[in-house]
């Protein structure tokens, strides 16, 4: 089934409501809030044929939709199809010692978590060297108030680090990889998400190739993430340069 332009955007604005909200959202809901001059009948019957295509399912508990793993990989290719404006501030990371690369991916990696609220990753592939930081953070989301979500996600980060080099060849090219819930090459992180960048982290003639992850549930800020990846690799691209 190929989505009608109206299907496709009210698919985008409930997978933005459920990011913002966390909660199953309701035809009523959209109806009232984004389009006022349509029948709520008509949003109800849209909804339940991007249901039927398995871009959403009903929540047990409320008459709401919630995104399947399909209509986040929808959403996220949008995203990486027509890229983001977003411009974020490295400048003062970047004035720091880069040559001190180890110090230098401690604090990449809790600049990024500071900005994303989640759980990042830095890793250093030639040194073998792993930085985490945001733990703290991300398990404020209200899905860890789940003990068992909350223990498959530790789980999952132990995994990841462990295998980390089965992400690193694979590659987009935006330079960015997101693995959505089943897509993940790990077993068990069907309620994850995560987002990849392979970059080099280059000064004054040295070159270490690095891996920058983005680690939560699926329901993650995909528009501020990537576009927080996308300008980090702008930025990385110029020191390159410079």
């Amino acid at each position: 089934m190929t989505l009608t332009d109206r299907q496709e955007k009210i698919l985008n604005i409930l997978v933005k409501e459920y990011i913002r909200k966390a909660e199953p959202v309701g035809s009523e809901y959209l109806q009232k809030k984004y389009y006022p001059d349509i029948c709520p009948a008509t949003i109800r019957n849209e909804m339940k044929k991007l249901t039927d295509e398995g871009y959403l399912y009903k929540s047990h508990i409320s008459s709401g939709r919630i995104p399947t793993d399909k209509s986040y990989r929808l959403f996220v290719d949008r995203i990486l199809e027509r890229g983001l404006n977003y411009h974020f501030d490295f400048d003062d990371l970047f004035n720091d010692n880069i040559d001190n690369i180890h110090f230098f991916i401690r604090s990449l990696t809790k600049h990024i978590s500071d900005m994303t609220k989640s759980f990042v990753m830095g890793y250093l592939v030639e040194d073998d060297f792993f930085w985490k930081d945001g733990l703290l953070e991300v398990i404020k989301e209200p899905e860890f108030n789940d003990r068992d979500y909350l223990l498959d996600f530790v789980n999952f980060l132990e995994r990841f680090e462990n295998d980390i080099d089965r992400l690193i060849e694979s590659k987009n090219n935006s330079g960015i990889n997101v693995f959505i819930g089943e897509e993940n090459p790990f077993p068990k992180a069907e309620k994850f998400a995560v987002i990849v960048s392979s970059c080099n982290l280059s000064k004054n003639g040295r070159n270490k190739k690095s891996v920058i992850s983005v680690l939560g549930p699926k329901r993650m800020s995909y528009d501020r993430n990537i576009g927080l990846m996308i300008s980090l690799l702008k930025e990385l691209n110029k020191l390159k340069h410079g």
